[in-house]
């Protein structure tokens, strides 16, 4: 539900995060990265990386689509799937994105713990977020508080929202490390 006249739901419209720049890992006179630019980043990025930890402890990453929506990223995966099996057993995860080069762009970290989305007028709302940012081969059905895909079945919706999260900028001669932690 959007918060009373600004246009963000309650969740986004809680405080910033607190944000530090690591001196160690970043060059003279460099300045931490606004979250309002991670989160824009966030919600354009199309391809993220997903890491779990398997139950014998080793881990687990896959790439896959993610949707930024009420403060928090969005994943789906089949309840077999291993990245399923894993989160049954510990949910906490880690989501990167970013740019695959070394002198220009910033990549984000998004630590947090995933929680199964059930509730059918948010799985409504992710859909057609799905759908407007990746395009109508991706059209979600919402029923038994999962989303349903015509040539895929079944598939379970989970948020992270951000417990920490970093970002690595890159640029000519210039990097930064942000961390942004958050209380919820």
């Amino acid at each position: 539900m959007p918060a009373e006249g600004t246009g963000q739901t309650l969740r986004e419209a809680l405080p910033e995060p607190r944000t530090d720049l690591d001196p160690r890992y970043s060059s003279p006179g460099a300045t931490p990265t606004p979250w309002p630019e991670a989160v824009a980043q966030l919600a354009e990025s199309e391809i993220f990386w997903l890491s779990t930890v398997r139950p014998e402890g080793r881990p687990h990453v896959t790439p896959l689509l993610a949707v930024w929506l009420d403060g928090s990223l969005h994943f789906t995966t089949g309840g077999e799937e291993r990245k399923a099996r894993n989160l049954a057993a510990d949910p906490q995860v880690v989501l990167t994105t970013g740019v695959n080069r070394d002198d220009e762009g910033r990549d984000l970290v998004v630590e947090g713990e995933a929680v199964r989305v059930v509730d059918e007028n948010r799985l409504a709302r992710l859909a057609r977020a799905w759908r407007e940012k990746y395009g109508p081969e991706w059209h979600f059905e919402v029923r038994d508080k999962a989303f349903w895909h015509e040539g895929g079945g079944r598939a379970l919706v989970f948020e992270v929202a951000p417990v920490t999260a970093f970002g690595f900028g890159r640029g000519p001669g210039s990097y930064s490390q942000t961390r942004w932690r958050f209380t919820r």
